[in-house]
């Protein structure tokens, strides 16, 4: 028998269940507790917590997003045990109280089993307390996941460690994307996570059902603050001394660089480059690492780009055609940092009195001191200390990055080599 089809011990419609739904909703962990531990028919009980299977009444009104089309003609329905609601809530005494009147550790009428749940909340003392009474360490959830793959927060680590010290595999695909726990930990920026995966074996290369490797998805991922992108830099250093290929490629042929380049992370990128990933890679769809900066900052303007664009410039990516320029003052032009270091990449490049039309009036008023200075550059060649900063790039090539610090020059001059902006041209 499915979930969908079993007979609840407690409907939705029951008295207590809607005083577990009250007592849940307020927070109220003393009465959840009571509730569970005392008052469901046995401690495996079936407890229905939500089903909004309004079709199966031919008289029910239809919600209007059915009507409009934006819901499909499905129902939702949670199924849930009191280990299972205990574990989630993080209720270890109500666990071992349950476990203790022989309560089953694997059941999962909801599809989770209470080891899932007391991972996926983090709570330790829940998951060594199942584990201690044979909850199974790989347990696949409906959704083919096992525990260890909902250790999704830092909180979680203690949970990981209880589940590997009892045999959990960190080999196991699971879900849609056939992830490894590495991959989870990656995506989420856990790095001691990871290294507690790596510790037990965990294959650093193995990828998943996207073609990516964990460093690929650590590279892929949205990190919001200082705190998450330094984590997140951790992690991919951590992967790249333990062997993680710096140019593996997913199905879209998009190397860890692409990914970095595209969510403006500028260590990270530095960190991939100075690790050989090649500057020059193209994804399926023609892309370099430079194009996915310019993409990035054509979204959302800020001063990671630029830093990205210097990063890749001084390891030797190539510049763009010529003539593809104006389309990247079009799309840039509200963030003029990014232009002046990509700009100053070319020994000679014609300006042209039309890329005017290609710039809004209020960015052009708003950052006016670097558009004046690039237009008086039409018709004129660039100066001689400009021309010696080309010459000697050239010259090093590949090796910008690392030769010119190394060069006896004031620092200015240095930094004038490695394309830093001044906010005007000259």
């Amino acid at each position: 028998m499915s979930s969908s089809d079993c007979l609840p011990d407690h409907p939705l419609s029951s008295d207590l269940v809607r005083r577990l739904k009250s007592a849940l909703d307020a927070r109220d962990e003393e009465t959840v507790s009571a509730v569970i531990c005392t008052q469901v028919r046995h401690v495996d009980a079936v407890i229905e917590l939500a089903n909004d299977d309004w079709m199966k009444d031919p008289a029910v009104q239809l919600p209007p997003q059915v009507l409009l089309g934006l819901w499909t003609l499905e129902y939702t329905r949670e199924l849930t045990t009191p280990l299972c609601i205990a574990a989630a809530r993080g209720h270890a005494a109500c666990v071992g109280h349950l476990l203790g009147r022989g309560a089953d550790p694997n059941a999962s009428p909801g599809g989770r089993g209470p080891l899932h749940e007391a991972c996926l909340g983090g709570h330790t003392a829940c998951a060594r307390l199942l584990l201690q009474h044979r909850a199974h360490p790989d347990l696949l959830s409906a959704e083919g996941l096992a525990p260890l793959h909902l250790c999704r927060t830092a909180a979680s680590l203690g949970c990981a460690q209880a589940l590997l010290e009892h045999g959990a595999s960190v080999h196991l695909v699971g879900g849609a994307g056939l992830d490894t726990p590495l991959h989870v930990a990656a995506q989420r920026g856990l790095d001691e996570h990871a290294r507690l995966y790596l510790g037990r074996g965990a294959r650093v290369d193995a990828r998943n059902g996207r073609g990516e490797t964990a460093l690929s998805a650590a590279c892929g991922a949205e990190a919001r603050g200082p705190e998450e992108q330094e984590r997140g830099l951790r992690l991919c250093a951590l992967l790249l001394r333990r062997g993680a290929a710096a140019d593996a490629r997913d199905e879209d042929e998009r190397s860890p660089l692409h990914k970095a380049c595209g969510h403006a992370r500028p260590g990270l990128t530095l960190l991939l480059l100075q690790h050989g990933a090649d500057a020059a890679a193209l994804d399926y769809g023609g892309a370099s690492p430079l194009a996915r900066v310019l993409q990035a900052a054509a979204r959302a303007p800020q001063a990671e780009h630029q830093r990205t664009m210097q990063a890749l410039l001084n390891h030797g990516a190539p510049t763009l055609w010529p003539d593809a320029f104006p389309k990247v003052l079009q799309a840039c032009a509200p963030a003029p940092a990014v232009i002046e270091v990509l700009f100053n990449a070319y020994a000679q490049l014609r300006v042209s009195e039309s890329w005017r039309e290609a710039i809004p009036e209020e960015v052009f008023q708003v950052h006016r001191p670097f558009y004046q200075s690039l237009f008086a550059l039409a018709g004129s060649p660039r100066c001689l200390l400009h021309l010696c900063r080309c010459a000697i790039r050239r010259r090093f090539g590949k090796q910008c990055f690392c030769l010119v610090p190394l060069l006896p020059l004031p620092a200015t001059l240095r930094s004038y080599l490695l394309l830093e902006p001044e906010g005007v041209l000259r």
